[in-house]
């Protein structure tokens, strides 16, 4: 394909209406995304018809699970804001070293979550409960997970360097395919259907790792085929520092950002099987439920960050700007849709994982409190995809880091001493009223040092 040609696809970033672009990127990443959270729940509402102590299993092996999508996609996003901002400059050799550098991150982190997955998986569920059939179910899930975890990584790569060219469209396919294999996989493999060996909570973590590697396989043949902007190959995917480095200058505090999850999740989990295990289940629940509101608010951020970091290196400061307001707009939107949806239907909400009464008299007030912080949340993810896409990434950081290790854990923590569940919930909501104060003064000056004095280059 000649230079011509390739200038004309990468400037879609650069001259497609903002509404527009921003939808067209971010919409397919949405619905994508809309998929994989109706399967995490699909995956939960099986396991929970197994018993209450498989549902807490999976709940508890969250957190480990959270870490490996951590450093994925944290990696991810150093990748897609270096390789827009190398595209949005016209340096496509840099960009096609970024790319090849990205696999090779991937198959690097395998490896590692592949030998801790294999170590130490028992030990996990052990610091948390000493509960055996919880630990038992736990650990066979969780080593499933991390042993084949190849294929979340590649899926996840491959789709980072389908968004930051902007072929946003293709990744619709490669989650969707990877979802509705593992929803259909989730009976077959728990209850042994259709002549399958009956594997119970084991069936689970094969259905999602079965479809994680198909979605893998996808993404690599849609990057060969369709994504002419860059080169992959085998041979080019030698280690740069410099490029790593790059990469990682943004993607380590998104990988901590995201991994500080995992850490608040073990946490609030060891809080909370104080009280009962019922409790700790039902947390689990709510991460299920609230990533169909999360999830495309993320999808909405995966098509806002390289069309920052693409007009950035282009020097176009109103249409960032202009992308950067409409996503806060579209995100305030669906929180607050969100919101209303769990107000609502808490009750039924909770019966689809086959709660009993005592999960129901625990859960409707938590979802119903911990859905109050919606209202802010939507503002304070768009300012941190921002911080990350203009390689400020620390700030995000900070932001996280506050809100759930400085405030939200020990609120939690010292609400419990009180006896009363309930108030364990009101940690979330106070979390996130610091967290938007900071997101607020952050977002005026990453505007004042990056983007005010751009000039418009003609």
């Amino acid at each position: 394909m000649s230079e011509k040609v390739i200038e004309k696809q990468e400037n879609k970033m650069g001259t497609m209406p903002v509404n527009r672009l921003l939808l067209s990127m971010s919409v397919p990443i949405m619905i994508s995304m809309l998929v994989q959270a109706l399967y995490n729940v699909v995956d939960s509402m099986f396991v929970a018809q197994l018993n209450e102590n498989a549902l807490t299993a999976v709940s508890l092996a969250f957190p480990a699970q959270n870490l490996m999508i951590a450093v994925a996609t944290g990696t991810g996003v150093g990748i897609n804001a270096l390789l827009s901002r190398s595209l949005g400059e016209k340096n496509f050799h840099k960009a096609d070293k970024t790319a090849n550098n990205a696999l090779f991150l991937a198959f690097c982190s395998y490896v590692v979550f592949a030998v801790l997955g294999l170590l130490f998986s028992r030990a996990f569920f052990l610091a948390q409960t000493d509960v055996e059939e919880i630990v038992e179910y736990g650990t066979e899930y969780l080593t499933i997970c991390t042993l084949f975890s190849f294929g979340l990584f590649g899926q996840i790569t491959f789709e980072r360097l389908l968004q930051a060219t902007g072929k946003s469209i293709y990744t619709m396919f490669t989650q969707g395919l990877g979802a509705i294999l593992n929803i259909i996989f989730d009976p077959i493999l728990i209850f042994g259907l259709f002549g399958f060996p009956k594997m119970g909570v084991a069936g689970a973590a094969a259905a999602t790792v079965f479809g994680q590697i198909v979605a893998f396989v996808l993404g690599a043949v849609l990057n060969v085929k369709k994504n002419k902007e860059i080169r992959i190959h085998v041979k080019e995917m030698r280690p740069d520092g410099h490029i790593i480095k790059s990469i990682y200058a943004v993607g380590i505090p998104s990988i901590i950002m995201t991994a500080i999850s995992s850490v608040m999740t073990f946490g609030m989990n060891k809080i909370l099987i104080t009280f009962t295990t019922t409790a700790t289940a039902v947390f689990g629940v709510y991460f299920k439920l609230q990533s169909f509101v999360f999830m495309p608010v993320f999808g909405l951020n995966n098509g806002l960050v390289p069309i920052v970091a693409y007009n950035y290196g282009a020097r176009k400061k109103h249409r960032l700007i202009k992308a950067v307001k409409l996503s806060i707009c579209y995100a305030v939107g669906i929180m607050l849709v969100g919101l209303c949806a769990i107000q609502i239907f808490a009750p039924n909400l909770l019966m689809i994982f086959n709660a009993s009464e005592h999960m129901l008299g625990i859960g409707v007030p938590a979802l119903k409190i911990i859905s109050i912080s919606f209202i802010l949340a939507g503002f304070n993810v768009v300012s941190s995809s921002m911080f990350q896409a203009l390689s400020h990434g620390f700030l995000s950081l900070w932001v996280s880091l506050v809100r759930q290790l400085v405030v939200l854990l020990p609120a939690a923590y010292l609400l419990s001493l009180s006896g009363n569940l309930e108030y364990v919930w009101w940690s979330f909501p106070m979390a996130e009223l610091v967290s938007t104060a900071m997101c607020a003064s952050f977002l005026r000056y990453v505007y004042k040092k990056e983007v005010y004095p751009l000039k418009e280059e003609e």
